[in-house]
């Protein structure tokens, strides 16, 4: 149901309460348009639903109504996170409507039913509030759930693009070791026959052998180049990252992450690639298992060295525990090894994360 007709519901129900308690009633003009007052603010409840509630206590003194300040309350525990603010706002309204109006002392006698009244309206209260948790509970687990199964279809992408890429290689391994090397003695079986033939139509035989094992034999290591720069989807022969792809990695990681520094222009194209893998891993942890933090990627050099710094700030929802193959940091510490660097990953003492690569000058991947 739409918005603006649940909201012209619920001021419908509140002014059906206010005429029930106004029946056969004779109360002054002022009550009366405190009560409107209370029903006509539910409107924008939930843009103000503190102040629409402080503004339907009134009418619950003077008249003893009910629905509003519920709706009003009910509002405010959907989308407070603040305990302590809705167990005050539970007493309030229970002060309200349990205490005598008007407040001249005149109505006070009867003070044990009023102490009475005030713990069975304060139980009342209750109600609202815990539904109000209850629902933005549910609108959490809602979200944590799409997350979840978005990590895990994130998860399953990596891990089919994983089983893909080894694929190719053992592939490409073998085309190498294996075919290429047949190929190749085909190539010099034919040269030699080329040269030892004397017939004109050996020789021409020979030499036609000898040209498309030879163009054979190109053809095969364009494909293992081929099978060994790709990596990810069966269709994708591009090349692999480098630093000019981070700023797109850094804008599609769906985290707020801010992107400073630079490296030098002569960093290799394997450092590149172990930068880019680097953040591309911190990023996926951070979005994994610190959920609403930010992030800052800092790229940095030194006269002996230079890297990457990827720090994360607290997370600002608690995080539950996603499915992962919890290999992702080993990996680039094997990575950064290979270009004679460190990876380095600890908590900040802020409670966030921070994860850095650190590669030394003149570093050359074996």
């Amino acid at each position: 149901m739409p918005a603006p007709v649940v909201d012209g519901l619920v001021v419908v129900v509140a002014a059906a309460d206010v005429a029930v308690n106004l029946w056969d009633a004779h109360t002054p003009v002022t009550t009366e348009l405190v009560a409107a007052l209370a029903c006509a603010v539910l409107v924008v409840r939930r843009r103000l639903p503190l102040a629409v509630f402080l503004l339907t206590l009134p009418a619950s003194l003077m008249l003893g109504i009910v629905f509003a300040p519920f709706a009003a309350l009910f509002t405010l525990a959907e989308r407070s996170r603040n305990r302590y603010l809705l167990a005050v706002c539970a007493l309030l309204f229970a002060a309200a409507s349990a205490a005598p109006w008007p407040l001249d002392g005149s109505e006070w006698d009867g003070r044990a039913w009023t102490t009475v009244y005030f713990c069975y309206t304060l139980a009342t209260a209750a109600a609202p509030v815990l539904l109000g948790q209850l629902v933005q509970a549910r609108r959490d687990l809602g979200r944590r759930l799409a997350e979840i199964e978005e990590a895990r279809e994130h998860e399953r992408l990596l891990h089919a693009q994983a089983v893909l890429a080894r694929e190719r290689a053992q592939l490409a391994r073998e085309m190498h070791d294996v075919v290429s090397h047949q190929v190749s003695l085909i190539a010099v079986q034919a040269g030699a026959l080329q040269v030892a033939a004397k017939e004109p139509a050996a020789q021409d035989g020979a030499r036609t052998i000898r040209s498309l094992s030879v163009d054979t034999l190109n053809e095969l290591r364009h494909m293992v180049t081929l099978l060994r720069a790709s990596g990810g989807h069966a269709t994708e022969l591009t090349p692999q990252p480098t630093l000019a792809d981070l700023h797109r990695l850094v804008a599609s990681s769906g985290i707020e992450t801010e992107l400073t520094g630079e490296l030098p222009p002569d960093v290799s194209t394997p450092a590149q690639r172990a930068v880019y893998r680097t953040v591309q891993e911190a990023l996926t942890n951070v979005r994994k298992h610190a959920p609403g933090a930010t992030a800052t990627v800092h790229l940095w050099h030194a006269p002996d060295a230079y890297g990457v710094t990827v720090t994360n700030t607290p997370p600002t929802r608690p995080s539950l525990s996603l499915p992962g193959s919890r290999h992702g940091l080993i990996g680039l510490r094997e990575r950064a090894e290979l270009l004679d660097g460190t990876l380095e990953s600890a908590r900040t003492p802020q409670g966030g994360y921070e994860v850095c690569l650190r590669i030394q000058n003149g570093a050359v991947a074996p």
